[in-house]
């Protein structure tokens, strides 16, 4: 087993997460079907063991907004 962290937001009609530990997103129409979606993906992508190495622990997560001048 292997812990995953991920952020969700909202884009438009759909609810987006992403994996922080791999480089991979999924969607859904609820958060839970977005978690869910995200988790099979996820599950699926390191299923190949040439992906395996890719994962990365993430201890501590912060999820923050700023603003920029752009």
């Amino acid at each position: 087993m292997k812990s995953l962290k991920y952020v969700v937001y909202r884009e438009e009609e759909y609810f987006v997460s992403q994996c922080l530990n791999v480089d991979i997103a999924s969607f859904g129409t609820s958060i839970e079907d977005a978690v869910e979606n995200l988790k099979d993906a996820v599950s699926l992508y390191l299923a190949d063991e040439d992906t395996e190495q890719l994962y990365h622990s993430v201890e501590d997560a912060i999820v923050g907004e700023a603003l920029i001048n752009a």
